[in-house]
């Protein structure tokens, strides 16, 4: 029999005024190179251009009637300090009491802000720029801020840090929906990381380091050209020509995490992918990403994603044969 064609899911992307252009971009580059597994739409409260953070306007093909449509819906940032001086516009209130109660909405950066305005994020994980998290975590107390992360997917409502972490969400998303197969392949071709190690503590301002010190970044890539070995702190440290304490401190400056924690979840993410792109058993995985048993596998796994290797490949397999 022959299988029937699965309609593209509809993802809407709202600009409001003050829109950064290059992160209103990134749903339609992403997904959009997704092989016709999404359509991407833009809009408007009204349907007439909005004005950019930059020298010029936008002009959108949709009001906020499309929002109506849609399956997963994107707030880009704004200029959302100057919007939300005198509380939610109206307009702006409006034009999201439109979408489905069945629709994942998705804000990237400050759009966040606007998601939490509206009061949904109250009482849920959530994440923003950090340059933001403050003000955001003074304005919308309710609102569990977490300043360190790229982002959180807390299930139908999810957020991301700055412009690039962006990229990360959709990505993610589209491994959610399709599998790492289709997600790696659009990472492909838009030139960027599958996924990217750390949080946004590495980003956030802080002192540089002399110009002789060496950083971890040698040892990262050892270490993930090595997955398979036993490998230990020592180790690490000494790929960095550093002493362990010296090493330790300089790794969670420059990834926002322990080197343990770190190596734990290039692991995983590395059994992941095989469990979705291999028939390998359980065993040789966790051989393969250096974990002494299957049982370490399985629990390592199940405290990352809370499912078991076997139901996880399942899951992916299914979500990978559906989406092909």
């Amino acid at each position: 029999m022959e299988m029937q064609a699965i309609p593209p899911r509809r993802v809407v992307v709202l600009a409001l005024n003050g829109v950064y252009p290059f992160e209103l971009g990134i749903p339609y580059r992403v997904f959009g190179t997704a092989d016709g597994r999404y359509e991407v739409l833009t809009c408007s409260v009204d349907g007439r251009p909005v004005r950019s953070n930059s020298d010029f306007d936008i002009a959108v093909a949709h009001d906020a009637s499309i929002l109506e449509t849609a399956d997963t819906v994107v707030i880009p940032p704004c200029d959302v300090l100057s919007i939300l001086k005198d509380g939610l516009p109206q307009q702006v209130s409006d034009a999201l009491a439109r979408i489905p109660p069945q629709a994942r909405l998705v804000s990237i950066c400050t759009g966040a802000i606007v998601v939490a305005a509206a009061g949904l994020l109250n009482d849920r994980p959530a994440t923003t720029h950090w340059n933001f998290s403050d003000e955001f975590q003074r304005r919308f107390p309710r609102v569990r801020v977490d300043p360190n992360v790229l982002y959180v997917d807390d299930g139908n409502v999810l957020t991301s840090a700055g412009a690039t972490a962006g990229v990360d969400l959709c990505l993610h998303i589209i491994r959610r929906d399709h599998g790492s197969e289709v997600a790696n392949m659009v990472a492909r071709r838009c030139v960027v990381p599958p996924w990217r190690e750390g949080g946004q503590a590495q980003f956030i301002e802080q002192p540089m380091p002399p110009l002789a010190s060496p950083g971890t970044a040698p040892a990262r890539q050892w270490a993930l050209e090595n997955l398979h070995e036993p490998l230990t702190m020592a180790d690490l440290a000494g790929q960095a020509r550093m002493s362990g304490r010296t090493f330790a401190r300089r790794f969670r400056d420059e990834v926002g995490m322990s080197p343990g924690r770190w190596l734990i979840q290039q692991r995983v993410f590395r059994a992941r992918e095989l469990l979705e792109t291999t028939e390998l058993p359980v065993d040789r995985i966790a051989a393969e990403v250096g974990f002494a048993t299957g049982a370490s596998l399985r629990q390592h796994l199940h405290e990352a994603i809370g499912v078991a290797p076997l139901a996880y490949r399942r899951t992916f397999r299914a979500v990978a044969l559906a989406g092909s």
